[in-house]
């Protein structure tokens, strides 16, 4: 489905009720807006992992602009300001009042733009393996450790001159490090389907080395989990404990995944499920 919003028309995905029956009455679930990692993939990447949710939560998958089956536009017209204030306007657009919004890497650089630069809007934030400012020291070191010199050589090629190869070679070489539990490689399949290489390059190109959401957290003044991985390569933990003590002490709550890569879903998905769920409890009771 798609919807208009400003000047294009966003691609978007449901799964389930938002509204369902309850004995003589009728319950409304909270809506789970979900923001997919990248940029230039799209929501598919999601899928299956957040189906179990849709008992307790109404499940929003949304394709950012110029991504996935979202309507193009030029590379040098986007950033995360950009795409932050695409999140309430398509919430406007489809009556979707106070959303759960769930930013997963590159999703959680645009959630936090969003809940800095609109912050009454959230009920909560999820923000699952992804940093408040690229440190391309700690993903190097994390790479070298994880893959070696090979897959240091690999990212430092690509975070210094993004293209067609270096990105053929990331891909290669440090995406199998991303998790720790062997992957179903049809998961990356379908989120190629629909991909946007130029705008992945564009952006590591150009925001990706600027961007700085850090001083701005001390605005969220909704309920934030915060989930990061100990193996996790390309946002390691050390960024999730950035953002965890950049927002309000009592607005955050920090969970820390052993042995868990990017995203820590795709290697502990029980738990992850479990702590998302507890989570989704105890705001939609506040």
């Amino acid at each position: 489905m798609r919807v208009r919003v400003g000047d294009v028309r966003l691609f978007f995905d449901v799964e389930g009720a938002q509204v369902v029956p309850e004995g003589p009455r009728l319950r409304d679930k909270p809506t789970l807006l979900l923001l997919h990692g990248g940029p230039g993939f799209d929501h598919a990447m999601l899928k299956p992992w957040f189906a179990p949710l849709q008992d307790v939560a109404q499940l929003v998958y949304l394709d950012h602009r110029a991504n996935g089956q979202s309507d193009r536009q030029a590379v040098d017209a986007l950033d995360l300001n950009r795409w932050a204030d695409d999140v309430p306007a398509f919430c406007e657009a489809l009556g979707i009042e106070r959303p759960i919004v769930l930013g997963v890497s590159f999703g959680g650089f645009v959630a936090q733009a969003y809940a800095i630069r609109h912050p009454q809007h959230p009920r909560a934030l999820v923000l699952c393996n992804t940093a408040a400012r690229a440190r391309e020291d700690r993903a190097l070191a994390a790479f070298q450790r994880l893959g070696g010199g090979e897959a240091r050589e690999a990212a430092a090629a690509f975070f210094r001159e993004p293209s067609p190869a270096t990105l053929a070679e990331y891909a290669r070489v440090c995406t199998p490090l991303y998790n720790r539990r062997l992957q179903d490689p049809d998961i990356m399949t379908r989120g190629l389907l629909n991909a946007n290489l130029d705008l992945c390059l564009y952006f590591f190109a150009h925001e990706w080395r600027r961007f700085d959401l850090l001083a701005g957290l001390a605005t969220v003044r909704c309920p934030t989990l915060v989930v990061g991985g100990t193996e996790d390569p390309i946002t390691p933990l050390a960024d999730s404990e950035d953002i965890a003590a950049a927002i309000p002490p009592q607005h955050v709550r920090f969970e820390r995944f052993a042995g868990c890569g990017h995203p820590v879903y795709q290697d502990e998905p029980e738990r992850f499920i479990r702590l998302l769920r507890e989570f989704l409890a105890e705001v939609s009771e506040a």
